[in-house]
């Protein structure tokens, strides 16, 4: 993928109204990776920088540059209200006169949200691990038992008979 991404990096350099960069979570990006919810690598986020959103497309150079010319502009948001409709319009003034601690206080539980869903969800995640884990102990015991029950010997015999009976021909 990086060789992809170094290339549509390369077609919006100078683009005044998109962004293509990559950050080092590992190094001197962490910091930044962390704020915006980078779990895993190779991430990419796009859209508003201060609300990022997954990208869930291919990772190939065409679904990339087909995903950028479709979404990469100038979009609806506080700072572009021109481009919203009417309803997002009026959910922006709404929050543009909640009072500050208010929004905070707003963005706050919708985080805890998101928190306890991704807690809950690796929980399941340890369950169902577990219990692959259990299947896999019971399925690997179960192939033994029958190997030690002279499954082999069976296999054995039934060679030397074949092989005998090819003899006698």
């Amino acid at each position: 993928m990086k060789p992809d991404w170094d290339k549509l990096m390369q077609e919006f350099e100078g683009s005044t109204g998109a962004l293509i960069a990559d950050v080092d979570c590992t190094a001197g990006g962490q910091s930044l990776c962390e704020k915006v919810g980078v779990s895993g690598y190779p991430t990419i986020k796009w859209g508003d920088p201060s609300a990022l959103e997954d990208y869930e497309g291919g990772r190939d150079l065409s679904s990339l540059q087909s995903f950028a010319a479709e979404n990469l502009k100038p979009m609806c948001s506080p700072s572009n209200i021109d481009l919203c409709d009417d309803e997002k319009k009026k959910q922006i003034e709404e929050l543009m006169a909640t009072p500050d601690d208010e929004l905070e206080t707003k963005i706050k539980e919708k985080e805890d949200l998101m928190a306890s869903t991704e807690k809950k969800f690796k929980k399941r995640v340890e369950k169902l691990q577990s219990k692959y884990q259990e299947f896999q102990t019971e399925k690997d015991n179960t192939l033994a038992d029958i190997k030690k029950s002279g499954l082999g010997l069976m296999k054995a015999v039934k060679a030397a008979k074949a092989k005998k009976g090819g003899e006698e021909l």
